[in-house]
């Protein structure tokens, strides 16, 4: 049986030039979760513009954007097609294949971390090393932006769902918090937009921005 991640993978190839063409502008089509990357910006930019990596990059277009706000970005996905496609698209950015639980950074090297709609694909039980990595790569006072497919219930951490691509994983955006706060994070802000604001499942869509504690905040 094929792991799911090889398995992600080979959807994603076949699947890259019909989702960039499709996702593209996604950032001008949702000013919501364009706001939240803004503010993450931000945030990063005034704790001293380290680099941001972008996991999960897909074809760029949100580390493309990062780019435009000021910060040092960078892509990272386990699509080699979406790297191909990223790199055509946007040549003056660094992008590479990766592993989001296994990532090929240095300890504490980040100023921002940013996985928008990524860890849907990741199996709830393998969730724990991905945050685990997150946490490694920022710097103390770093942030994490971190978006998905949500769920107000709390009874379970993560229920499948029908993605189009590859086999996905609706969230409960409390128990990923509490995830989150268990790896070592403190919670920011939160945005969560209302499912009736999802036209194809009527899902909620969180955004959970979180920081690695450093000596100035605890």
């Amino acid at each position: 049986m094929a792991e799911p991640r090889d398995e992600t993978r080979t959807r994603y190839d076949e699947v890259a030039q019909l989702y960039y063409e499709t996702f593209k502008d996604t950032l001008r089509e949702h000013p919501f979760d364009r706001a939240m990357i803004d503010a993450f910006a931000e945030r990063v930019k005034e704790g001293g513009a380290r680099p941001v990596a972008d996991i999960g990059c897909g074809p760029g277009h949100i580390t493309g954007y990062l780019h435009a706000l000021g910060l040092d970005a960078q892509g990272i996905d386990l699509s080699p097609e979406m790297i191909a496609l990223a790199r055509r698209e946007h040549p003056g950015i660094a992008f590479s294949l990766g592993d989001m639980s296994a990532l090929d950074l240095p300890d504490g090297g980040l100023g921002g971390v940013l996985s928008r709609a990524s860890i849907i694909h990741t199996p709830p039980e393998r969730i724990g090393p991905v945050f685990a990595e997150f946490h490694r790569v920022l710097a103390p006072g770093g942030f994490l932006s971190l978006s998905f497919q949500a769920s107000d219930r709390t009874d379970r951490l993560a229920w499948p769902f029908d993605h189009r691509v590859a086999p996905a994983w609706q969230w409960s955006y409390d128990r990923v918090a509490d995830l989150l706060r268990d790896t070592g994070f403190a919670e920011v802000a939160r945005l969560v937009g209302a499912p009736e604001e999802d036209p194809v499942r009527g899902f909620h869509f969180c955004h959970l921005v979180m920081r690695k504690p450093g000596a100035e905040n605890p």
